[in-house]
């Protein structure tokens, strides 16, 4: 029956899947999958929206590494990934070069040194002058919209911005947080942060510790207008369920008279109890008296 049960469940996964792969034909969003030691395992890119109301912390670059823009470019991807040299490989979808107090032309390959205390770093070999200083001073650089400040390295992304990150179905909600914090080298905790699954309808479910959320992902089905995956706070976000969503969207006069109704529905209900409970009492009174002196009722 387990096997049968395993079986049924791969099936239907691989069912969802395959929808799941025609809705982003022809994008780097659709999985792959393969069996490893009898076992299914998906991989392939998960996106995750922004939700956090708190800023972040970045580290600090121990070894110095210095983040390159693209010199064609002043976009960088959401997921830089750093190569055996420390640098990025970049493409265009969400970091974004922001010049600061109005300088259009500062160049776009001035490195960025991760560290608290400088916001600029000279290339070795090059001489600047102090207006050239001053600009890569005010050059800053922005991750979906929001300013990096370089002296206190806090980041808050831009609520509803997404961001994506690669793993497979075997990864756990843990999982998931630490690949997404190492990603952005953010120092906080993942105890700090949980991922929510959040639909239209207002309803918002988190995700356990022991949910595998690229499974939850395809079994929701693909499309992101119905269900996304927020990465928020842990104390902050509380759960809504499905029958609280319902009502989520009304307006608040609305809201009230249905209040006013379901007191009034209770109401009811407690006089509806009280009356029955009064109808039993008189009912077992009335054959208390009936009985005899010094009967036992058994």
């Amino acid at each position: 029956k387990t096997n049968n049960r395993c079986q049924h469940f791969e099936m239907c996964i691989l069912s969802h899947l395959k929808t799941y792969n025609l809705y982003y034909e022809g994008q780097n969003l659709q999985l792959r999958h393969r069996e490893e030691e009898e076992e299914l395992i998906i991989e392939g890119l998960l996106n995750i929206f922004w939700g956090l109301r708190r800023p972040i912390r970045l580290q600090m670059q121990d070894d110095h590494e210095r983040i390159r823009p693209p010199p064609s470019s002043t976009s960088w991807h959401s997921g830089c990934n750093l190569d055996s040299q420390g640098q990025v490989k970049a493409d265009r979808s969400s970091y974004t070069s922001v010049t600061g107090n109005g300088d259009e032309g500062l160049e776009t390959s001035a490195q960025l040194l991760r560290t608290k205390s400088d916001a600029g770093v000279l290339r070795r070999g090059q001489r600047r002058s102090p207006s050239d200083q001053r600009k890569i001073r005010r050059h800053r650089f922005s991750i979906n919209g929001h300013f990096y400040n370089h002296k206190t390295a806090v980041f808050t992304p831009a609520f509803g911005s997404v961001t994506n990150v690669r793993i497979n179905s075997c990864m756990t909600t843990p999982q998931v947080l630490r690949v997404l914090l190492n990603k952005f080298k953010i120092e906080n905790s993942p105890e700090d942060f949980a991922l929510y699954l959040v639909h239209t309808s207002g309803e918002r479910v988190k995700l356990k510790r022991t949910d595998f959320p690229l499974v939850l992902r395809v079994m929701q089905g693909p499309c992101e207008q119905v269900c996304k995956v927020f990465l928020m706070e842990e104390d902050l976000v509380e759960e809504v369920t499905y029958d609280v969503a319902q009502y989520i969207k009304f307006e608040m006069p609305v809201l009230q008279s249905f209040i006013t109704k379901l007191k009034e529905e209770e109401d009811r209900e407690v006089q509806k109890l009280r009356r029955r409970y009064n109808y039993l009492r008189c009912i077992i009174e009335k054959q208390l008296r009936g009985l005899p002196e010094g009967a036992k009722c058994i």
